[in-house]
């Protein structure tokens, strides 16, 4: 049992949420029964019950139910124990809380479900305000190394980030003094062969000093805020990549026309989509060359998500989907680093910028990639 207490100020997120709502409580007439004492719990994305110091289950939230496959009615009043394949590590856990011996408790165990293979998950057993009350909040592996995964991912963009400026600000400096030298040099030779080699110089500055403008482009534009509609933001792009790929290629709309418009940058966001597919539509020139190219624009509505260590009532997920030869493994990793490209003659940089401008947006790009599918998933807060 790989256990850890933790200090009495440390709450788990359903710990929290049933605090708040004793205290609540305290100030109207409180409610009788388990279902309307802890409906806020139904709220959680994350497995919760509520259950006595032997184990038995007063309350199981919606996303626990789901789980199990089982109904509330058939949850409640049953050992809690016997939902997991080893009874003896919760067993453990509850003599402790009833002993005081720590605010919180956490483990990791093999939850049953019916008709499904075991879920590993992991537990966090936490003491109520209330005597006799115990909540066990259960976080499935799976979702514990995605928030894991995002956050750095977050770190690793705001390296990035920092990287970038600060570098494109050293060579900006010495680039305009090889220019101009060079553009001086010209000016005093009368060999055309030499002439050529300082137009080589030139030329090399003038491109070294575009890729530069690129890298610091996002922050030096103003976030210019408005109301935007994914949809015309999809249109748009979906537009530009038909003008480009007008043969092979067919462009699929996936439309949840009922999400609401949102605040943020409607060029951004165009740009952020536009790299996204435009670095599809590349990965697919053997496909679109046979006529079958196809890239697939769905949108949906999230509900009750938790994504930049941060939880959201709702979010926009914006999916980009192509049934292109799948991002190398080699650099799967790494495909949001500046620079990195498993395109030849690809400058690395589009995926780079799309991220930033997502999360200028407070949101977040996942990839998931095999041979015949890659999925680039946009993830924004909505009101």
């Amino acid at each position: 049992m790989s256990e850890a207490g933790e200090s009495p100020g440390s709450r788990s997120i359903a710990a929290s949420a049933v605090s708040a709502l004793k205290k609540a409580g305290r100030r109207v007439t409180r409610p009788a029964s388990p279902a309307q004492r802890f409906h806020s719990l139904d709220l959680l994305a994350t497995l919760v019950a509520v259950v006595d110091e032997q184990g038995c289950v007063l309350f199981a939230n919606a996303a626990l139910e789901d789980a199990l496959g089982m109904s509330r009615r058939s949850i409640n009043g049953t050992r809690l124990q016997e939902c997991f394949t080893e009874q003896s590590l919760l067993d453990t856990a509850l003599q402790g809380a009833r002993g005081n011996e720590f605010a919180a408790l956490r483990y990791d165990a093999w939850l049953r479900r019916q008709a499904h293979d075991p879920l590993p998950v992991h537990v966090v057993v936490a003491q109520t305000e209330t005597a006799g009350e115990v909540i066990v909040e259960l976080l499935p592996l799976e979702q514990q190394t995605r928030q894991e995964r995002e956050e750095r991912l977050l770190d690793q963009a705001q390296a990035n980030k920092e990287l970038i400026r600060n570098l494109a600000h050293e060579i900006k400096n010495p680039l305009g003094g090889i220019r101009g030298a060079a553009q001086l040099l010209q000016m005093e030779l009368g060999s055309k062969e030499l002439i050529e080699y300082t137009q080589v110089i030139i030329h090399e500055a003038d491109r070294l000093q575009s890729l530069v403008d690129r890298l610091l482009a996002p922050h030096r534009r103003p976030h210019v805020v408005g109301d935007v509609n994914i949809h015309e933001v999809c249109e748009r792009v979906r537009s530009l990549i038909l003008a480009e790929f007008p043969r092979g290629l067919r462009v699929v709309r996936d439309y949840d026309t009922s999400i609401p418009e949102f605040r943020g940058d409607r060029e951004q966001l165009i740009q952020a989509v536009l790299n996204i597919t435009h670095n599809a539509a590349q990965a697919l020139f053997e496909r679109i060359a046979a006529g079958d190219g196809e890239i697939i624009f769905r949108t949906r509505v999230n509900r009750q998500v938790t994504f930049g260590k941060q939880r959201y009532r709702l979010a926009l997920e914006l999916h980009v989907i192509d049934n292109g030869p799948g991002v190398p493994d080699s650099i799967k990793d790494r495909i949001f680093f500046p620079l990195v490209s498993g395109r030849e003659g690809g400058s690395g940089l589009g995926l780079t910028l799309a991220q930033t401008f997502v999360q200028q947006h407070h949101g977040l790009i996942e990839c998931e990639s095999v041979p015949g599918r890659t999925d680039f998933k946009i993830l924004i807060p909505l009101p």
